[in-house]
């Protein structure tokens, strides 16, 4: 008698899976997914809480910023220290909260600002500016109120800024510029030069 099981393959069938593995499976998928929602949802808003992105509008900052320029606001700067002369702050415009406008200080509060022929002197000390386009063709006699900052272009002779509507509420400051990111080519660490020093 010939082998009943000659020419016969034997093949292992799969188990099939759980219904109760199956479950688990797309709720540990499930939770995945919404922590990571949660986690780039928490970075995201603890990146605001302590940075803005501006982008500067206009060429009053020459030569220092270009219109079109993107760069990253440190919101913290003075919640967690001073302004300073020289340091290059975002601000909500004074004729219109909605607007922000990018300035860099010149006065600080109770400080005496005067500017004529072509100098720009904080508490009678001429100021020392290499980073200007060309020297103010105004003049400029005050004294910064309390909590307010008197701020100045870099382009000084083609900005709205205090010499024309006024000081800035330091309250209305959004942060200090710290770095330029777009575009590329224009990389780099926004320069916040201390001017009280000796003219040459």
């Amino acid at each position: 008698m010939g082998n009943d099981w000659e020419g016969l393959h034997s093949e292992a069938v799969p188990e099939p899976v759980a219904p109760e593995k199956s479950r688990q499976g797309f709720k540990r998928f499930v939770f995945d997914l919404l922590e990571t929602l949660l986690l780039s949802l928490l970075l995201f808003f603890a990146i605001n809480t302590i940075s803005a992105r501006i982008r500067v509008d206009g060429s009053s900052m020459e030569p220092t910023l270009h219109s079109g320029e993107f760069m990253i606001v440190n919101k913290l700067a003075y919640k967690l220290g001073s302004p300073q002369v020289g340091d290059v702050v975002v601000f909500h415009f004074p004729g219109n909260p909605e607007q922000e406008y990018i300035k860099r200080i010149i006065g600080l509060p109770g400080d005496s600002v005067d500017i004529r022929e072509g100098m720009v002197s904080v508490n009678g000390q001429a100021l020392n500016e290499p980073y200007i386009a060309a020297p103010p063709a105004y003049e400029e006699s005050l004294t910064v109120p309390p909590g307010m900052l008197f701020v100045l272009g870099d382009n000084r002779n083609n900005s709205s800024d205090s010499h024309s509507w006024g000081p800035v509420a330091l309250d209305q400051v959004v942060g200090k510029a710290i770095l330029v990111y777009w575009p590329p080519a224009e990389w780099g660490v926004v320069e916040h030069v201390m001017p009280l020093n000796p003219v040459e």
